[in-house]
């Protein structure tokens, strides 16, 4: 395995088989490893880049995956984990719903009542 596994390819293939290809592609580095301590060929030693970025993009897509299956999981919920909660800012977190906001106290809503706006006709001078 030389060449870096596509995403797309990956994301396509199930759960065990990406675990399977992460299981070989560890293996692959280790004997590389230990080809490097024992003096191996410079064409091996060059192969193990590839090899651990082969690693990262099957982690990566292997992650993705979870993450997409617990946002699945938790769709709808009224509590989601930190991590997949909107980042945006600390203050816009802690400001106020729309909702909240736009809640009058019962003063405020029986002096709406009893004392509306007035609408003045004034007169348009000609």
């Amino acid at each position: 395995m030389s060449t870096i596994p596509k995403a797309a390819k990956l994301r396509d293939s199930s759960k065990a088989d990406i675990l399977k290809e992460l299981d070989t592609l560890k293996k692959e580095l280790a004997t590389l490893r230990v080809n490097k301590v024992s003096g191996g060929a410079a064409s091996k030693l060059a192969k193990i880049k590839a090899v651990r970025k082969s690693i990262a993009m099957v982690q990566t897509v292997h992650n993705q995956m979870q993450r997409q299956e617990v946002r699945k999981f938790y769709q709808g919920k009224k509590y989601k984990p930190i991590d997949l909660r909107p980042k945006k800012t600390r203050a816009i977190r802690r400001r106020l719903t729309p909702h909240e906001a736009s809640r009058k106290t019962l003063r405020l809503r029986k002096r709406e009542i009893h004392f509306p706006q007035r609408v003045f006709a004034v007169k348009a001078s000609a």
